[in-house]
């Protein structure tokens, strides 16, 4: 990535923000993720079955049971972290109804806060 000027201005005041959320104890800054997608399915990946007669895996990835998103937020100050999976696709719904369901289950642990800050 070509550095520019623009980038540190850029990053100091993400810095300035994040310092300032922190702070205050109304605002719960949190930080989201995605990682690489799971196949799931009946797939050989070179290790060792353990039991008396090994299961036969499939030659292709052709018959996939489902691909899992693995989705984290992060409470950046707490650190508690939430992991959820899904089997959509990332897109930004999946993102609001992760953050949603876990806000939904959570809001108790942070009855002082009435402000997201999220990076």
């Amino acid at each position: 990535m070509k550095h520019i000027p623009e980038t540190d201005a850029l990053f100091a005041h993400v810095h300035q923000a994040n310092h300032t959320s922190d702070q205050q104890q109304h605002s719960l800054r949190i930080a989201i993720d995605s990682k690489a997608k799971g196949k799931i399915g009946n797939r050989a990946r070179g290790g060792k079955e353990r039991t008396r007669a090994p299961k036969k895996a499939d030659d292709h990835d052709t018959h996939l049971q489902a691909i899992m998103v693995p989705f984290g937020r992060l409470d950046v100050v707490g650190n508690p972290l939430t992991i959820f999976c899904g089997q959509s696709h990332e897109t930004s719904d999946f993102i609001v109804d992760c953050f949603e369901r876990w806000w939904y289950e959570h809001a108790p642990w942070y009855p002082a806060v009435d402000a997201l800050a999220m990076h």
